[in-house]
């Protein structure tokens, strides 16, 4: 990782990198130039030509097209054509789908417009030198999440302080707690949160990781950049209690480069942990070492996969390693490593400070059925106040779309996206579904992340699919030619019906092509690139261009 982090810190010193720049690097770290050309060609952060006084990038996904992106980056287009020193980018999804259309000036992000027409004045007032780019820092107000169990900063870190007071061993009362509890990974995958920490704990190794992925990077999921800004001590807590658990003297922040002022954030509230004796050599009185340090990913959507993430860290191309082995036996460096992303690790403190049976009793009760725990969502799209939201388990999409404000007056719902752009979309009959994992698979979808995007009756959903399909064909690794190759076509075919250049009739070649990736792919990118439109196919096939 300090082969990244080096090229990283020239970039932002130069503001690019030149050849000299690369040279010079090779020869002082006594590395082969091709694979510093191979990383900075990989990674899309990196600059190979000096950067404009103005660089200014509009999102084109999917949360932010349904807001009029579109429209956006062509009147930027116009309206700085012939100026010099301004270029204006469509780019991949800036985690700031509340913002939508989301926008960022030399990567700070634009968060007080409220639509397409305030966005296109607040860039351009910044162009003309009426106003100065605001603070790239965290601006969220506090306020008070169910999740957190401190009242007061003072009371911070209690959760550890008691279960180290206790005569049980601290790494039993985790796997008990996280076990009894049912917690399931919430970065969209699912799996027992106490039965990774126990299989991860029983490897032997003279070394083992523990990793917080921070890489959200799928468009309409934003939850754990506010997790970050309001509470990382939460996340910072869950990750002592892993390092104790399993035994693990190093944690390790991945953090998708976006992520300034959540970064800001995260580095004061470690700064306080060490203070107050959480992190160092003794973590939280244990007498065992346990510290956090942070690494900034050189960006990419393909770095949200566990696999592809350990290999930036390794300092080399993000792609995906084939498994097994599993992280939890062969991950960094070939050392056992246990990933969770920020809301696992968050949730974790709060149940072990609780107990399992507080957390289950905090789920809804829906016709007799008692769910378990609280949830995360992002909400955008077609609702008039998009935001993160903290909900029972259970909860329903038509609850939380009411929780998000309403749609827009006059129009009706349409369909929606359960959790993230990658499962599956739900025509508005379903609405009633509990935000749940068993639910929204009976469903015929998936909680994923939990991001819930909706879509109102103004939307051609055939677009929105394409869009989506778009996006994971764009940032698909290329490293296996089923997703390099598959997801070209399907977008090739989708745009070309669109455009009425192709036959109606090659829609029917994505199901087949949609379970050639499925099986063949080594990641999961891959295996859902086309789901967007397969769902549509079948869901709701009135929407399929004729």
């Amino acid at each position: 990782m300090e082969l990244l982090r080096e090229l990283m810190r020239l970039q932002d010193e130069r503001g690019w990198l030149d050849d000299d720049t690369l040279r010079r690097l090779s020869r002082e770290r006594n590395v082969p130039l091709y694979r510093l050309e191979g990383l900075v060609s990989f990674y899309p952060s990196f600059r190979r030509s000096p950067p404009p006084k103005y660089s200014v990038h509009v999102c084109r996904d999917v949360s932010c097209a349904m807001r009029g992106c579109q429209s956006l980056t062509a009147a930027l287009q116009s309206a700085c054509a012939g100026r010099d020193g301004v270029e204006i980018h469509e780019t991949s999804c800036l985690g700031r789908c509340d913002s939508a259309p989301a926008v960022a000036v030399n990567e700070v992000p634009l968060t007080s417009a409220i639509d397409a027409k305030s966005q296109q004045q607040a860039v351009l007032q910044i162009i003309d030198g009426n106003v100065s780019l605001p603070e790239n820092a965290p601006t969220s107000e506090p306020r008070r999440w169910k999740v957190d169990p401190y009242a007061t900063s003072d009371e911070r870190y209690g959760t550890l302080a008691r279960l180290l007071a206790g005569d049980a061993y601290p790494g039993d009362v985790c796997v008990e707690h996280l076990s009894a509890a049912g917690l399931r990974g919430m970065g969209g995958a699912g799996f027992p949160t106490g039965r990774k920490w126990e299989l991860v704990r029983g490897e032997t190794s003279d070394a083992k990781y523990v990793i917080c992925n921070a890489d959200e990077s799928e468009p309409g999921t934003f939850k754990d950049r506010v997790i970050l800004e309001e509470l990382p001590h939460l996340v910072i807590e869950g990750m002592v209690l892993a390092g104790l658990t399993i035994g693990v003297e190093t944690g390790i922040v991945y953090l998708r480069h976006e992520y300034v002022r959540e970064r800001k954030a995260l580095e004061a509230a470690l700064d306080d942990a060490r203070q107050r004796g959480i992190l160092g050599d003794n973590a939280a009185g244990s007498g065992q070492r346990f510290d956090i340090e942070i690494f900034v990913s050189p960006g990419g959507y393909i770095l949200g996969e566990e696999t592809a993430l350990l290999e930036a860290l390794e300092d080399k191309r993000g792609e995906p390693r084939n498994k097994p082995p599993y992280p939890g036996q062969h991950g960094l460096w070939g050392k056992p490593t246990l990933i969770n992303n920020v809301e696992t690790y968050a949730l974790a403190t709060s149940i072990v400070h609780h107990g399992s049976d507080w957390w289950r009793s905090q789920g809804a009760n829906r016709d007799g059925k008692q769910y378990s725990g609280l949830k995360f969502v992002s909400v955008s799209g077609n609702v008039s106040q998009p935001g993160v939201y903290e909900i029972p388990v259970g909860t329903t999409v038509a609850e939380v779309i009411e929780l998000a404000g309403g749609l827009p007056e006059g129009r009706t719902l349409q369909a929606f996206l359960p959790g993230g752009a990658s499962t599956s979309f739900l025509p508005a009959d379903k609405a009633d579904t509990p935000l749940d994992f068993d639910a929204m698979k009976a469903a015929g979808s998936a909680l994923g992340t939990g991001a819930v995007i909706v879509i109102d009756d103004s939307n051609d959903l055939f677009e929105l699919a394409t869009n989506i399909v778009r996006f994971f064909r764009n940032e698909s690794c290329g490293k296996c030619v089923p997703c390099r190759m598959g997801s070209e076509k399907a977008v090739r075919i989708l745009e070309g019906v669109a455009a009425g250049d192709r036959a109606n009739t090659e829609l029917d070649l994505l199901p087949v092509l949609g379970e050639t990736l499925e099986q063949t792919s080594i990641c999961g990118l891959g295996q859902v690139a086309l789901n967007p439109i397969l769902s549509l196919m079948k869901n709701m096939p009135d929407a399929i261009r004729c």
